[in-house]
């Protein structure tokens, strides 16, 4: 740490729409995918805790759920999540597009909520890599500055990995002078079960249409890790894929499970990346219509606060 400079650390949660770039933000700064990326909005189910670490600070991101207008249980939860995140930060980092010129409708429902925030906000603008001249990105800023007094405003590209130390050292301006909250070669506060069923449901994402992501759910039935039982030198996961309907889980399986076999094998990969070990991974599809409209099935499914 700088002799000068006292050590910050603290919570910021990340706010923004869907497809945004809130999640490959996180992931650049930390150099490590620890959040599901994709393009379908509400990526984001739980408030997920990543962890930046560097030398003078410690910002503990809180990955919000999206805040939309709900349309079922699992949307209530994941308002809920997202409203409680914002309640228990020091910070917001509000992230936006560098080529907005209007507020959309989904930012209107953000900027509603932040009318109710007393933190202080941090305005990124993302994707500044696609702007022909680099200044217009003020362009960008001035569009939200009618609805909200951002304490800094920083241009970035998560993209091309510019503006990221800018937009920590704004975050870390607004956290308490403390030691870090966790250790600090920690990442994610979160349990690899819970990992595990993140990146197969964004392998899900990525490959199935827009009908599919909304109505799937991951449970993992089985976790026997190396760390836990000694004696193995495989990780054994066995998980089943919740979906609404029938159809859904036709697109998911594939002609002659092809589908199935390309999740099973990009999700194997990545886990085995993260871990350190070999994975042994079994997947299942199965069907429970209505399960996001149903307070008991989502408690059920690991959904409730």
């Amino acid at each position: 740490m700088s002799e000068d400079k006292k050590f910050r650390s603290g919570f910021a949660a990340l706010l923004g729409r869907p497809n945004v770039g809130k999640s490959s933000i996180i992931n650049a700064l930390l150099k490590e995918k620890v959040a599901a990326v994709s393009p379908k909005p509400q990526t984001t189910r739980n408030a997920v805790r990543c962890i930046y670490t560097s030398e003078d600070e410690q910002i503990v991101f809180v990955d919000t759920p999206g805040i939309h207008v709900p349309q079922h249980a699992l949307g209530d939860f994941m308002m809920k999540e997202a409203e409680e995140s914002l309640m228990l930060v020091d910070a917001v980092c509000y992230v936006v597009e560098a080529q907005d010129r209007a507020v959309s409708e989904k930012d209107e429902i953000i900027l509603k909520v932040l009318e109710n925030v007393s933190q202080p906000v941090v305005l990124a603008v993302n994707k500044i890599d696609k702007l022909a001249d680099f200044e217009d990105y003020k362009k960008a800023a001035a569009v939200y500055e009618k609805y909200i007094k951002p304490a800094a405003v920083v241009p970035v590209s998560a993209n091309n990995h510019r503006g990221l130390d800018e937009l920590a050292a704004a975050i870390s301006a607004l956290l308490p002078e403390q030691p870090p909250i966790y250790p600090e070669d920690m990442l994610m506060d979160s349990t690899e079960r819970f990992l595990a069923s993140e990146v197969i449901r964004e392998k899900i994402f990525r490959h199935t249409n827009e009908e599919v992501p909304h109505g799937v759910a991951v449970i993992i039935d089985e976790f026997k890790s190396p760390d836990e039982f000694p004696d193995k030198k495989v990780c054994d996961i066995r998980a089943t894929i919740i979906v609404d309907r029938p159809g859904q889980k036709g697109i998911i399986i594939g002609k002659n499970g092809a589908m199935l076999k390309q999740i099973g094998s990009e999700a194997r990969k990545e886990l085995e990346e993260k871990f350190g070990y070999k994975v042994f991974l079994q997947l299942w599809v199965k069907v429970k219509p209505g399960w996001r409209k149903s307070p008991e099935e989502l408690r059920r499914l690991g959904y409730n606060s």
